[in-house]
């Protein structure tokens, strides 16, 4: 018996080492940790439980039947975060460049069939070479049964990916379906093909960084969520995005203790708004500072920064926040900041997260670029993922609210619950300059007119009192008083029901 224990060590032990100490000296001499030291990292202590250690390949072609390493360049397993359960999957370099297999893809799909039956999300932590070459058409079949997998999932659980590494060709497609993708600066990537297929058929001579790096998909592409300095720290901030999280559609997200009053006054915000229309503020300090202890966690942060996602916390609640931002580009709705708030509001409609809107737009982007690009159809992603969704929605006006933009950003009549103005909302067609060119063409040449129409005008629509009017706007509050009346509001929506009609599903216009 003591022999047979001996044994099942040794094993264990060979395949912790992955690909052995050299390359794992390799793996740290590239600033990165190996597969197991990332998930020590996510995990709660000793929370690991690890499926499938001594899985190898059965490739028998180029001598591969001589390299049959155990656990097959991946790690998977289930652990806790905080305290609640999560799975997941490592990709380790150090065994065949961290590339997939048949068997390495069936570890992941037993991992995330296993999320799906239990209800809980699905991490994953990317450092692969791609398609193992040795193995043909038998890792593109492995590709596209985890491809599968995450589209079943989608909604269904949260699927998180962290790119550590190099993520190229096939192997972009299920991080690109994922829910959010992290990376990590310098050492990550994510491309379709690489610099030197570009090079070869483009003739362009461009660098991995330039080409996939943290940095082009944060703030060109869109592709990744958030760029992290290590591993150290995107795991870190990966935990922290778990705990505003719900296990899965069928669970709220959890609630966690609080320490701030929920009748907090915030005398600041009386002064948020310029006098001067045109005068820019930073959306980010009203949302901290409805935020319980200030803490909101950003989404995007890099891309789009004309309109804000996130989540924060009320009364220990995770609501996501969309706020337009009058620091860029004035707050206008462009291609950009309606598919990023877009795809952030269908998130949160899919796993019963509440949506607080802060508005201040003057309207959508003009220009032949916008047009060209399909803008209508983009604006459109926003406007239907808004009346779509069902989880409570509280608007508050802080500024500006014009045209269809006012419409497009959770207006009472895409079912808003509760739609606040400040008292220095303007609600109208378009701003009194346009407008009174429009109305009063005919006193164009005259100044003194011109003058007086539009300060009738503003006098007239420059206010939340004739929305207000209407029922459009439910209530015009303080802006001291914002905390405490969002709160209220929420509170009171946390039985809401309200469903769609039966559909196989939507058409959403991509």
């Amino acid at each position: 018996m003591k022999d047979i224990l001996s044994e099942l060590e040794d094993r264990r032990n060979t395949a912790r080492q992955g690909g052995g100490q050299k390359r794992i000296d390799a793996q740290h001499g590239r600033g990165k940790l190996t597969a197991r030291e990332r998930i020590d990292l996510l995990l709660d202590d000793g929370s690991f439980e690890e499926f499938d250690m001594f899985v190898a390949h059965r490739c028998v072609d180029f001598g591969m039947e001589k390299q049959r390493p155990a656990g097959d360049g991946v790690v998977t397993g289930w652990g806790t975060v905080n305290g609640r359960m999560v799975y997941v999957f490592s990709q380790d370099f150090t065994v065949f460049g961290g590339s997939l297999s048949e068997t390495h893809a069936q570890k992941i799909c037993k991992i995330m069939d296993m999320a799906m039956q239990n209800g809980a999300p699905v991490i994953g932590i990317n450092d692969s070479g791609g398609a193992r070459i040795q193995e043909g058409v038998a890792s593109l079949a492995g590709y596209a049964e985890v491809f599968q997998r995450n589209i079943m999932a989608s909604g269904v659980v949260p699927q998180i990916s962290v790119v550590m590494g190099p993520c190229a060709g096939g192997a972009v497609y299920s991080p690109a379906m994922t829910d959010f993708i992290f990376m990590v600066k310098d050492s990550s990537y994510m491309f379709v093909t690489g610099p030197d297929v570009v090079k070869t058929v483009t003739n362009e001579v461009v660098t991995a960084e330039e080409l996939g790096g943290a940095l082009t998909h944060t703030k060109k592409s869109s592709v990744a969520d958030g760029a992290f300095e290590n591993d150290v720290v995107a795991l870190n901030e990966v935990r922290r995005l778990v705990d505003f999280l719900p296990q899965s559609n069928r669970e709220k997200p959890p609630v966690r203790p609080f320490f701030d009053d929920a009748d907090r006054a915030e005398q600041s915000l009386d002064t948020l708004v310029p006098e001067n229309a045109n005068t820019p503020y930073d959306m980010k300090e009203l949302i901290h500072k409805i935020a319980d202890e200030g803490d909101f966690f950003e989404i995007q942060e890099e891309y789009a920064k004309n309109i804000v996602t996130g989540y924060i916390r009320l009364e220990g609640q995770t609501v996501g926040v969309v706020a337009n931002q009058p620091m860029v580009l004035a707050g206008c709705l462009d291609i950009d900041s309606s598919r990023k708030a877009a795809r952030f509001v269908r998130f949160c409609d899919a796993f019963e997260i509440p949506i607080l809107t802060l508005v201040d737009v003057p309207g959508f982007l003009p220009g032949t670029s916008q047009e060209f690009g399909g803008v209508i159809k983009h604006g459109a992603k926003l406007l239907f993922a808004y009346g779509e969704a069902t989880v409570p929605k509280v608007t508050v006006i802080t500024r500006k609210a014009y045209g269809g933009a006012y419409d497009v950003m959770a207006s009472k009549h895409l079912r808003g619950d509760f739609n606040y103005a400040w008292p220095t909302a303007e609600i109208a067609v378009m701003g009194a300059k346009g407008a009174v060119e429009i109305i009063h063409r005919a006193d164009l040449g005259d100044t003194d007119k011109i003058a007086a129409h539009t300060a009738e005008y503003e006098e007239r629509f420059a206010n939340p009192f004739v929305a207000a009017e209407k029922g459009f706007i439910d209530e015009v509050i303080f802006p001291h008083n914002t905390r405490k009346r969002v709160c209220r509001a929420f509170a009171s929506l946390r039985n809401k029901k309200l469903t769609n009609p039966w559909k196989k599903h939507d058409n959403i216009p991509l």
